[in-house]
């Protein structure tokens, strides 16, 4: 049997210590205050219209599906909530594009879903910041409302 050496075991437990160290903060931030910056795409043109959860929307006339995004964004250079900004609304432009692709005109019962983990809020979504990017995962249901 071959023995370890040394500075292969400390290379071993180093590595180990970092990941062990590796940052995850949770923020809960504005959905006014991120929906309010402009997509760099252009892409949220108003035609998909969003409503998270408890907030009043009009009558559903189709559920087309129940959609999951789950996007990560370079966090190198930002504030968290920079960083968590961006990617909300890159997990929007995701939920936007399904509904287009899917026919419908809204998306309802919007829940942030980091790591499967409901967090149903009218104001606030969740956000988890590490040292090289920041994530958001949202769950929705792609439908067709009102006479459209």
């Amino acid at each position: 049997m071959k023995k370890l050496s040394l500075p292969l075991i400390a290379a071993v437990l180093a590595l180990s210590s970092l990941s062990a160290q590796a940052r995850d903060t949770k923020h809960l931030l504005s959905i006014e205050e991120a929906s309010a910056m402009k997509d760099k795409d252009g892409i949220l043109d108003g035609s998909v219209k969003f409503y998270f959860a408890g907030q009043p929307h009009p009558a559903v006339a189709a559920k087309l599906l129940t959609d999951v995004t789950n996007q990560k964004t370079n966090a190198v250079g930002k504030s968290d909530e920079e960083a968590c900004k961006w990617v909300f609304l890159s997990a929007l432009v995701q939920l936007h594009k399904k509904a287009k692709e899917l026919g419908g005109n809204a998306v309802v019962n919007i829940v942030s879903y980091y790591k499967k983990n409901e967090m149903a809020s009218a104001t606030q979504f969740e956000c988890h910041a590490g040292a090289t990017l920041a994530g958001v995962a949202l769950k929705g249901d792609i439908v067709k409302i009102g006479d459209k």
